[in-house]
């Protein structure tokens, strides 16, 4: 079976022959490499591409070992496009394992301290003169933030274009699954997205796939990258994350959450690095406090979201199936899937109490910024009762302003709106539907 990923070969195609290197990232194993291997092949072929002008590499392949060196690359490359009247599709995959080679043409001794870096190749420097040549479109696939996306700006002088890729959407899932929307639902907030957990029929198999990828993938990854020699740490802090996706925390609290785990004490330091580490590898999305009132940022504590539910859950067994947790979780990804800007929302009001003012906050799940508008969105499995709503609406209704408010329920509950301009809709037509909110 093959799943389609249309919005991504759209925004490829949108892309394509803009003098850019089109550099796709994501977590592995969420898709990048079928999608243009397989899914953008197919259709650029199917348009007249001949097979002869697509040149194609995967640096995690043993046999390609040798081209992880960024000059072998850049060789291997040119030998393949050679007709420089015909236009070249260059395909690599997971550019990450290229290594820098130090010329040894340079004297060393005449570089300054600060222009170290200027002595060796890296695919940065390949990728910028390939991308030179009139005739080759380029397109990298990788799977570390820290390498890639924090750097296309500087290393490619405004000539990268990212494409981020996620595993599967409800309603890419829903698309494949042959089931009801509910079932699928139930299935989607177990299992999660992942392409090859999807496929899998069984559900014993879908398990041991999903905890093999944390094991034998995702963490010895970070080991190796970051060569880190202990891994109890990182495993305590995932499990500290994973528990407690949705809620509020810092290094600090993470620190004793792990160390308590673990019965031994780490530094803020260490976990501070870990959780970049984990977001550098695209497990876990940070999502900051915003002050709707004061306009500005917390900058002591934040939330983490895991990319994938079926990882997340896996990592913890499937024993925490807390639905409003994984909802919550859900639609924040499906938020910043769309491409929007989403953070946590904080009212602050003053209340007497005790004959004395204080201040106390209250939460908006998300502050969503679509790049028209600001909207606020509140996650709530029900608003079955009067005390129930006025709960879940108490913060959307003194936010001060007069951005459009949304409530997102379980279920398949059509969109309304009450007298006081809040609108409620389930949680399946808003995953199924990009423009269900008008957004």
């Amino acid at each position: 079976m093959i799943i389609r990923r249309d919005h991504y070969v759209e925004a490829l195609l949108n892309k394509r022959w803009n003098g850019k290197v089109k550099i796709i990232t994501g977590i592995r194993r969420c898709g990048k490499s079928f999608l243009l291997s397989t899914l953008y092949k197919d259709y650029l072929k199917a348009e007249g591409v001949p097979e002869d002008c697509f040149v194609e590499i995967a640096l995690d392949r043993k046999a390609n070992m040798k081209y992880r060196n960024p000059n072998e690359l850049y060789e291997y490359v040119l030998s393949q496009a050679k007709d420089v009247e015909k236009r070249y599709y260059v395909f690599i995959d997971e550019i990450q394992m290229s290594y820098k080679v130090k010329n040894e043409d340079v004297d060393e001794s005449v570089v300054p301290e600060e222009d170290q870096d200027m002595l060796y190749t890296t695919f940065y420097d390949i990728l910028n003169d390939l991308m030179a040549r009139n005739n080759l479109d380029i397109y990298v696939t990788g799977s570390n933030s820290k390498m890639l996306s924090k750097d296309i700006v500087t290393n490619f002088r405004d000539r990268g274009a990212e494409i981020k890729v996620y595993p599967l959407s409800f309603k890419e899932f829903y698309a494949v699954s042959g089931k009801e929307k509910t079932d699928a639902m139930e299935e989607y907030l177990m299992f999660g997205g992942m392409p090859l957990a999807v496929l899998e029929k069984d559900e014993a198999e879908k398990r041991k796939y999903l905890k093999g990828l944390y094991k034998n993938v995702y963490i010895k990854d970070i080991l190796e990258r970051y060569k880190l020699k202990d891994d109890e740490v990182l495993d305590a802090l995932i499990d500290s994350l994973s528990s407690s996706v949705g809620s509020l925390t810092n290094p600090h609290k993470l620190a004793n959450t792990a160390g308590s785990l673990m019965r031994r004490n780490t530094s803020d330091h260490t976990i501070k690095n870990y959780l970049d580490y984990l977001e550098d590898a695209y497990l876990f999305v940070s999502a900051k406090r915003y002050d709707i009132k004061g306009k500005r940022y917390f900058e002591n504590t934040q939330k983490y979201y895991s990319m994938d539910l079926g990882l997340r859950n896996a990592k913890l067994n499937f024993r925490q199936q807390e639905k409003s947790h994984l909802m919550e979780n859900m639609i924040f990804i499906e938020l910043v899937r769309r491409g929007y800007s989403v953070d946590v929302g904080v009212v602050e009001l003053t209340r007497i109490k005790d004959k004395k003012k204080q201040q106390v906050q209250y939460e908006i799940d998300f502050v969503v910024n679509t790049g028209r508008e600001k909207i606020y969105i509140q996650s709530a499995l029900n608003v079955d009762t009067e005390d129930k709503r006025y709960q879940e609406t108490f913060s959307l209704k003194n936010s001060g302003d007069f951005f459009r408010k949304f409530v997102i329920l379980d279920g398949n509950v059509k969109a309304w709106t009450d007298d006081d301009g809040i609108t409620y809709v389930g949680v399946i037509p808003f995953l199924l539907n990009d423009s269900e909110l008008g957004f």
